[in-house]
């Protein structure tokens, strides 16, 4: 049974932007390869946290929504968790409410795109 999730995870703010699009590609393939279909992204950029982590005060934001068995959660966390350049991750599974609000989040996005 296919779920939605969302994950939002933190690259470290030394990366340039070459690293961070790579850092990116990378997680989206892990999604890819386990059989996950990638519903929507978007970048947040550079954000100041609320606390320093690792003595760093900021952090590229990066959010994904997908859909995927639950197994997936497990194999993409564990590459969050072996890649030194990932500070924070959270997957959440979306239920209907959040889901029907991500979809409107992801068509006002696009909207302020065109």
């Amino acid at each position: 049974m296919m779920n939605q999730y969302e994950t939002v995870f933190i690259l470290t703010p030394v990366l340039s932007e070459q690293q961070m699009k790579e850092t990116v590609e990378k997680f989206k393939g892990i999604l890819a390869e386990q059989g996950a279909e990638i519903v929507g992204e978007e970048n947040w950029g550079m954000k100041k946290m609320a606390y320093a982590i690792d003595k760093k005060s900021t952090g590229f934001y990066q959010v994904i929504q997908f859909n995927a068995e639950p197994t997936v959660v497990d194999k993409l966390e564990t590459g969050y968790r072996r890649d030194e350049r990932v500070i924070r991750f959270l997957t959440v599974k979306l239920d209907k409410y959040a889901a029907a609000y991500a979809e409107k989040r992801r068509a006002k996005n696009a909207n302020k795109e065109d």
